[in-house]
């Protein structure tokens, strides 16, 4: 309710002042600009905010594809042996193994691979390339990733010869 009004000087107010005073005499600092501080991050309560929500969107869902890619490996991994120790021409199981990369589902890790594909640039806020329009890399590559196809099956599991991981992994 004292707006514009001064109060008089207290013997209090006085010997803070007068301390401020000596103080101010011995200041390196005294009269000189204050060196500013830059930061090179953005703090703002959106991030304390997601922080307490535990992992984020993205973060789940590319754990999704991991461990979904990790199942359908092992799968085939099963299904290359069981295959294998049908058919003891090599040609055979070369064409029952194609067959069967044909006809294999990735309907389910696909899924979560479109929608990493389109949220992730938002969701994890990644900032844009100004000379090239696009995305900037993360870890040097790119964020999207390539849907999983019979391709992606033969090129892990090649039905000619014998794979690398079935000389360091067991057969199960």
């Amino acid at each position: 309710m004292r707006q514009g009004v001064t109060r008089p000087e207290t013997p209090r107010d006085r010997a803070e002042r007068e301390a401020l005073e000596t103080d101010l005499l011995d200041s390196p600092v005294a009269g000189k600009p204050i060196r500013r501080r830059l930061r090179n991050f953005r703090p703002g309560a959106d991030a304390a905010l997601r922080a307490l929500g535990g992992p984020l969107a993205w973060m789940r869902r590319l754990r999704a594809i991991e461990v979904t890619i990790d199942d359908h490996e092992a799968r085939l991994r099963r299904q290359w042996h069981e295959l294998r120790a049908q058919h003891s021409d090599d040609a055979e199981f070369a064409r029952a193994w194609r067959q069967l990369a044909e006809s294999w589902s990735f309907r389910d890790v696909n899924r979560l691979i479109e929608g990493h594909n389109h949220y992730f640039p938002a969701e994890a806020r990644l900032p844009m390339n100004p000379r090239t329009g696009d995305f900037v890399h993360v870890n040097g590559r790119p964020y999207t990733r390539r849907p999983l196809d019979a391709q992606w099956i033969l090129e892990r599991f090649p039905p000619e010869g014998e794979p690398e991981w079935t000389h360091s992994q067991d057969n199960s």
